[in-house]
């Protein structure tokens, strides 16, 4: 007899599959499901015994897995998760255009921290503001410190040295400039080519200007220099400032400034030298000053023009006058350039013809002229009380009129230190007698005086 056994059938129900394009689409009559083969003690249609005990089975291939094409296309594409592409700004954060989120704070704010609480009582709060006032007073004087280590002028600009006398007998002022050191470097291979100027204050100009020579390619100049100031007088030791200034010449530009200092001249005694060591500063109050010359009025105007030391001598053995027109210092600038070419004209009133008017030779291109030049009139002594001196200072200008500078009046009708100067002369006969003199608008021509 022959057994059949009826064929079992087995499916799993899983999701469908995509399709893939390893194998080709499934026909509709497909079942979506996988079919799985009957297992060995299931066969699927009734075999004769002799075939099944002579031979081995052989399953049938399995399937393979079925993928949609889209699935497949975003495997290839997208195998991990999108990251962010790294930019420079993440390796450099100050090339950031977009504000930045602060630092960590210091590790004195990480400390205090904590502080706050652990305070269990009075006394530890007290302990721990004490605590934290003290750091706090040391950073203050630390940051004070760095403070005045960086932006300290003298060590970054430098020193400088110098004395000063105070010639009262003579009315000179002796500056001699010693060195300086540690000067800044104003040029590009880390030197400079320094030197110092003078200027008294009030009414810096060229007029009251001295300078040294200038030293090449150092920061330590040496220049053990003097320079003379005439015609400085006590009055003068009780208003004026002396300003030093250290500056880089430059010849294919202007030259630089690099620091000054200033001395009051009233901090000195007669005939007493004094050496000074200070710190070169940038003082910047120099329009302050120059309003306070300006509103004073009158006297600014007179120093302006200058002054002149006029010597006068009654010789008893010729019978004459000896008047000397030694030199004159700090001139007004008559000329474009900012100088002056000036001469002297003396002249005895009243009139005496042409040997009562004299004339000095021309300095040129200076406001501090010397002359050294002596002139003589003849006249009894009993009728020198009633002579009057005219001294006038002229800026020489070629081809065109000369321009006049300033004047004084000596005689009897005189007053103040001209006054004095004349009546010396006529009191101490023989004897040599010098005086400083202001010049003002005394002798002032009301027309042209011609060429």
């Amino acid at each position: 007899l022959k057994t059949s056994h009826p064929a079992v059938h087995m499916s799993v129900s899983k999701p469908p599959p995509p399709h893939s394009h390893f194998a080709p689409p499934p026909d509709s009559s497909t079942s979506s499901h996988l079919s799985i083969p009957p297992s060995s003690s299931t066969p699927s249609s009734p075999a004769p015994s002799r075939a099944t005990s002579s031979a081995p089975r052989t399953l049938p291939p399995p399937s393979p897995v079925k993928i949609s094409m889209q699935e497949h296309f975003a495997i290839n594409v997208c195998p991990g998760p999108i990251m962010p592409i790294p930019q420079i700004s993440d390796f450099f954060p100050r090339f950031h255009d977009f504000p930045m989120t602060p630092p960590p704070p210091r590790e004195k704010k990480i400390l205090k921290e904590p502080d706050f609480g652990l305070n269990n009582g009075g006394e530890t709060d007290g302990e721990n503001k004490e605590k934290e006032r003290k750091p706090t007073e040391v950073d203050r004087g630390e940051r004070q410190e760095g403070a005045d280590s960086d932006d300290d002028d003298e060590t970054y600009l430098g020193t400088l040295e110098f004395t000063l006398l105070f010639d009262h007998e003579n009315n000179c002022l002796h500056c001699t400039i010693h060195k300086a050191k540690g000067l800044k470097a104003m040029d590009s291979n880390g030197l400079a080519d320094p030197y110092v100027k003078l200027h008294l204050l009030p009414g810096a100009s060229k007029a009251n200007k001295l300078r040294t020579k200038t030293l090449k390619n150092t920061l330590n100049p040496v220049w053990s220099e003097t320079l003379m100031y005439h015609g400085i007088t006590a009055i003068d030791m009780t208003t004026k400032t002396l300003r030093l200034c250290v500056c880089d010449m430059d010849r294919l530009g202007r030259n630089e400034f690099i620091g000054e200092v200033r001395v009051a001249l009233k901090k000195l005694s007669k005939g007493e030298s004094k050496r000074f060591k200070m710190g070169l500063e940038r003082i910047t109050q120099v329009c302050n000053i120059n309003k306070e010359t300006v509103e004073q009025g009158t006297p600014v105007a007179e120093e302006e023009r200058g002054r002149i030391l006029v010597s006068l001598c009654y010789s008893p053995e010729k019978s004459c006058l000896l008047v000397g027109i030694v030199r004159c210092a700090h001139l007004a600038a008559m000329d474009s350039n900012g100088y002056s070419d000036p001469f002297v004209k003396i002249v005895l009133q009243p009139d005496m013809g042409k040997k009562s008017k004299y004339k000095t030779t021309v300095k040129k291109k200076t406001l501090n002229p010397e002359f050294n030049e002596e002139f003589v009139y003849e006249v009894p002594h009993d009728q020198l009380a009633k002579k009057t001196l005219e001294i006038s200072v002229w800026d020489y200008d070629l081809g065109m009129s000369n321009d006049f500078i300033g004047g004084v009046e000596l005689g009897i009708n005189a007053k103040g230190v001209r006054l004095k100067h004349w009546f010396e002369c006529l009191k101490h006969i023989g004897k040599k007698v010098e005086y400083w003199h202001t010049l003002t608008q005394q002798g002032a021509p009301l027309e042209a005086p011609p060429q």
